[in-house]
């Protein structure tokens, strides 16, 4: 009878100690050099109640990793040098981020670093064993507020649906709708996103702790996605039932929204009940276990610890050294926007405002609020014009409306996209349509059409993602980051007389932006 030799400890590796202790180094040194991204994480996980979650990733992922602990001590440490490669990489996608002002980039960018930095110093075989809960870290990134306006409509949609199959007649204009015993509208808090993201955190965990299948685990996190979804567009079914029946006296203002996370709780609990039924108890070692652990290579030679944190630590610095050179130029004056470039083709400057609407972009570093006639025919031109920026003063920003959806007076109804013919040449620019709340939603409502696009070195852009991609590298090209969202609206119907300037005048309007951008440099 063979003699059962104790399970290997981190006591017993040496190894491990010193290349713990590096680790540790390495990875507060990443957080030194990157502090300002990761207290703008923390900054977010305190003022935003969809992600509070992230106060938790941490010290789970932690727990996860010592829970691995003795797994970890089967391996012996061996630095994977050639990951400094894609660690320089994701350096980079920090810059571009802090270049174009992304925080979810640079964010990622920096989890990424410390993640990459685990494998770097203790190898891939050690890492694997600890693959989840290093990738549960990417949860500290607030991400997921992007699907917020898309999950909007879709609560929209299925809460009218569920009206008119109820009986219930329903006058319907994009996020805003109106039954008999009132008016309803869609906001942010009902979108569902603190749900899924909250859903989506909680049930990929609950899936690595209780079952062991990829499969079955894919299963779980599909359903964690699919089942608030589902759940939140039921609650604002439910919310809208309760306040009709009860004549408005029950879930409306703040109590609704505590109905709904009382639901949401009711479900997932269902969720995880039906999830233990399939659960997957831990399996003991199994007797290859042994066999891969007498093969396990030896621990490197220290040095190869300590050429792998300098590795991490010296390509750490290159972007914050980029980054300062980049930003070491004079802080400019912003230019001064003519209104007299704007009035072509007949074109002329009115005094009467046309509408006392502007979009809810913050912070321009310079605008432009005007209105042109010709022939009896009006219409509005505002410019927002940004340079220098950064996280408070941008141009693209899911913080940048043409409405707020707290806004007392104005409500958009439809948006969508258009070629149209601006200075002689053919172009994309998004569409909206906005109605006054006050008037009601009737026809007789007073209503505008809205055409805009941003103007970055000289071309028109309307994806949010490609024009920040123009704006770093133009930064990177050390041709600054001045450039211009603009918005051409008339009353509705509108679109004839919204062709009709931008093919007659146009041209101005792309001039005055090239001299703006021209004489800044």
């Amino acid at each position: 009878m063979s003699a059962v030799s104790p399970a290997p400890t981190f006591a017993s590796r040496p190894s491990w100690k010193q290349t713990v202790a590096v680790l540790v180094l390495v990875e507060l040194a990443l957080l030194a050099f990157y502090f300002e991204t990761a207290r703008a994480m923390v900054e977010i996980w305190w003022r935003s109640g969809t992600f509070n979650h992230a106060f938790l990733v941490p010290p789970i992922s932690l727990w996860l990793i010592w829970e691995k602990r003795r797994e970890l001590a089967r391996e012996a440490p061996r630095p994977a040098l050639w990951l400094a490669l894609p660690l320089a990489v994701i350096a980079c996608g920090w810059l571009m981020g802090e270049l174009a002002a992304v925080n979810v980039l640079t964010q990622f960018a920096l989890v990424g670093m410390l993640v990459l930095a685990v494998p770097l110093v203790i190898g891939l075989r050690a890492a694997r064993r600890i693959a989840f809960p290093l990738g549960f870290l990417f949860f500290a990134v607030p991400f997921g507020e992007f699907v917020m306006p898309t999950m909007m409509d879709w609560t929209a949609k299925f809460t009218v649906l569920g009206l008119r199959a109820t009986g219930i007649p329903v006058y319907q204009e994009g996020l805003h709708f109106v039954i008999p015993s009132g008016r309803w509208s869609v906001v942010e808090a009902c979108s569902g996103v603190r749900y899924l993201i909250a859903s989506i955190v909680v049930g990929t965990l609950f899936a690595y702790l209780n079952f062991r299948s990829l499969k079955r685990r894919l299963i779980f996190v599909a359903v964690a996605i699919v089942v608030p979804l589902v759940a939140n567009w039921l609650r604002a079914y439910m919310i809208v039932m309760l306040g009709h029946l009860s004549g408005n006296a029950l879930a409306v203002g703040v109590d609704h929204l505590i109905y709904g996370w009382v639901f949401f709780g009711a479900v997932m609990l269902i969720m995880f009940a039906i999830g233990l039924r399939w659960r997957e108890d831990e399996t003991g070692p199994s007797a290859g276990l042994a066999r891969e652990e007498a093969r396990a290579k030896p621990a490197a030679h220290p040095r190869d610890v300590l050429l792998s944190a300098a590795l991490a630590i010296g390509i750490a610095i290159t972007p914050r050294a980029a980054l300062m050179w980049l930003d070491g130029g004079p802080v400019q004056p912003p230019p001064q926007l003519s209104a007299a470039a704007l009035a072509q083709g007949g074109w002329q400057l009115a005094e009467a405002p046309l509408v006392d609407w502007q979009p809810a972009f913050a912070n321009p570093s310079a605008t432009l609020n005007v209105t042109l006639a010709k022939e009896g025919r009006r219409v509005g031109v505002f410019i927002a014009w940004y340079q220098q920026q950064n996280y408070e003063r941008k141009l693209i920003s899911s913080e940048n409306v043409l409405v707020k959806s707290s806004d007392q007076d104005w409500a958009q109804t439809a948006r969508g996209e258009k070629s149209i013919s601006l200075g002689g040449r053919t172009v994309g620019v998004r569409t909206a349509s906005l109605r006054r709340i006050d008037a009601g939603l009737t026809s007789e409502s007073q209503r505008l059409m809205v055409w805009h696009w941003y103007d970055i070195d000289g071309r028109v852009v309307i994806r949010d993602a490609l024009g920040k991609l123009m704006l770093a590298l133009k930064r990177l090209a050390g041709r600054g980051d001045a450039s211009a969202a603009v918005f051409v609206y008339a009353p509705e119907p509108g679109a004839e007389v919204l062709a009709q300037y931008l093919s007659e005048a146009g041209a101005g309007i792309e001039r005055l932006l090239a001299e703006a951008d021209a004489a800044r440099r």
